[in-house]
């Protein structure tokens, strides 16, 4: 007999499946923390949890129990997965029982924006009738911009449509053809859109490359009277720049159910005129919490019953022996996969993995899972790895190719990774020196021998003598420190494009790059972060 505990509130739909569960038994035991949680834990089979409990590696201590903990919901932040992993432990969300109900409340907080209905529906309660302090606009033939075209923002779009209005799409992970179907024209970046939209809207994780999304920097780039609505993560809008777009009349309106800090009481934009603010309603709806505490319920029933896992955010469920063999190369594909993320334009169509050399006698199907997961990283609210990148990757109407060729080239074994997007081919391959330490050894046309770890500057520049040294002293100005370098030519003969692989201590302040690309002889300049050696992902290690 299998026990689940519950350790949060749950739907009462999910408590009945668990009651007519072949073979379970449950209890409902919220509240718990510290040593309390800790020996909970250690009495049961699997547990089920919302956001409530905080699941620690001091919870999972001495745990030789528990073999599956299910978050009824998407965010798994609160669940400790490098601890569960390292326990056997199975950790599983819930990705899509929110997708309608936050989909309806980011449309709900636009229209509401449009036709000033809290302002006026507060007038009536203060005893007003004043019609004319509350003209709105409608929705009809205006233009949409969506920044995340995943599961929720497919279903805005398909709201957007239905109330006439023209929709424009960004996401790094998504196919022209893709959005062309949905009905959706695609961008090839989020400053395209920003002149065009009449509203705009996200539905994308906060990464690096999402934070302060809309800054002050952007105000000016905005068509004015542009309405903003966020559903997502806190923090994707700079709220300090909301409050002076609105102080200034660049923003029309701003809705958000979603902030940087919560819970959030106090802020400015609570008392401004324009301003529409919840208090993170999106999943807030009985069919929601419904959803996903069914779903919960069916994917911990159907694992403790045969062993069936969906949706997993680790990757426990791999026999360890096989992901012990196999993780050098899941390491070099991993960061190829995040480093053509942060290096590709966006809008990727297809990917081909090809493979050379021994690492083609092993199961590169896990390898091309990893460069998957490194290559969706930043872009997902789910948490890509080796058990669901694939399908992930393939639901967003992306291409995947493996290849393989037994002869070894020029190293024993390498992963060749290209990324088609919006026709132009970006191209990467990594190799293994000794049994941990991936080397890049091609980007674009150029060879080179560079580490695939820390902080990358990546810049295309002519080769001519002395732009080494010249990149070199603007960092030293900037207290940056350089670890690592490596320099390729794209032919053997001088004088044409090189590339410089530089690898920092730290990130470099905007101002030493800006100082860089104002060398005549430097033509781009990127900035790629990959973990630091020996770190990663909790289902690597």
């Amino acid at each position: 007999m299998n026990r689940v505990i519950v350790l949060d509130k749950l739907a009462e739909e999910g408590l009945d499946l668990l009651e007519q569960a072949e073979g379970i038994e449950f209890d409902v035991r919220t509240g718990l923390k510290g040593v309390e949680l800790r020996d909970a834990l250690a009495e049961y089979d699997g547990a089920i949890c919302r956001s409530g409990v905080k699941i620690t590696p001091e919870s999972l201590e001495g745990n030789r129990r528990l073999k599956a903990i299910v978050r009824a919901g998407v965010g798994t932040d609160n669940i400790d997965k490098t601890a569960a992993t390292r326990r056997g432990i199975v950790v599983m969300n819930t990705p899509t029982g929110n997708t309608l109900s936050t989909a309806e409340h980011a449309f709900a907080l636009m229209m509401a924006l449009s036709r000033n209905i809290a302002p006026a529906n507060q007038s009536l309660v203060e005893g007003k009738w004043d019609r004319g302090a509350y003209m709105g606009a409608q929705l009809a033939d205006k233009t949409l911009g969506i920044v995340g075209l995943g599961r929720i923002g497919q279903e805005v779009a398909k709201r957007a449509l239905a109330f006439e209005m023209r929709v424009i799409g960004y996401d790094p992970f998504f196919s022209a053809e893709q959005a062309a179907k949905l009905g959706v024209e695609y961008v090839d970046h989020v400053a395209d859109m920003l002149p065009r939209v009449d509203y705009l809207t996200v539905h994308t994780p906060l990464t690096p490359e999402t934070r302060n999304l809309i800054d002050v920097a952007q105000l000016d780039q905005l068509k004015p009277g542009v309405r903003l609505i966020n559903c997502a993560r806190g923090g994707i809008y700079n709220e300090e720049a909301l409050v002076k777009g609105l102080e200034s009349g660049r923003l029309a309106g701003v809705a958000l159910d979603v902030f940087e800090h919560e819970p959030c009481t106090d802020s400015p934009l609570f008392q401004m005129p324009g301003a529409l603010c919840t208090p993170h309603l999106g999943a807030s709806t009985e069919e929601a919490q419904t959803q996903v505490a069914i779903e919960a319920v069916e994917l911990l029933v159907n694992f403790l019953s045969n062993g069936e896992v969906r949706h997993a955010v680790n990757t426990a469920a791999i026999d360890p022996k096989v992901l012990s063999s196999l993780r050098g190369y899941l390491n070099v594909a991993y960061r190829l996969g995040l480093l053509l993320a942060q290096w590709h334009p966006g809008g990727a169509s297809s990917c081909t993995l090809e493979y050379r050399g021994e690492v083609t006698k092993k199961d590169t199907r896990l390898v091309t899972s990893a460069f998957c997961a490194g290559l969706l990283d930043r872009a997902l609210d789910e948490e890509p790895n080796i058990v669901n990148a694939q399908v992930l990757l393939r639901e967003r109407g992306i291409d995947l190719v493996e290849q393989s060729r037994s002869d070894m080239g020029a190293f024993r074994s390498s992963v060749r990774a290209e990324i088609v997007a919006d026709g132009r081919t970006c191209v990467a391959s990594g190799t293994l020196f000794g049994n941990d330490m991936p080397r890049l050894v091609r980007l674009g046309e150029h060879r080179l021998e560079a580490y695939l770890d820390g902080n990358l500057l990546i810049f295309l520049h002519d080769d001519i003598p002395g732009i080494i040294g010249v990149v070199g002293t603007i960092f030293g100005r900037h207290n940056v420190n350089i670890a690592q370098m490596a320099v390729g030519r794209a032919s053997e003969n001088p004088g044409g494009p090189s590339l410089g692989v530089l690898n920092l201590d730290e990130v470099p302040p905007q101002e030493a790059i800006d100082e860089v690309l104002r060398q005549p002889a430097i033509h781009s300049v990127d900035v790629i972060e990959l973990p630091l050696a020996g770190e990663g992902p909790s289902w690597l290690y």
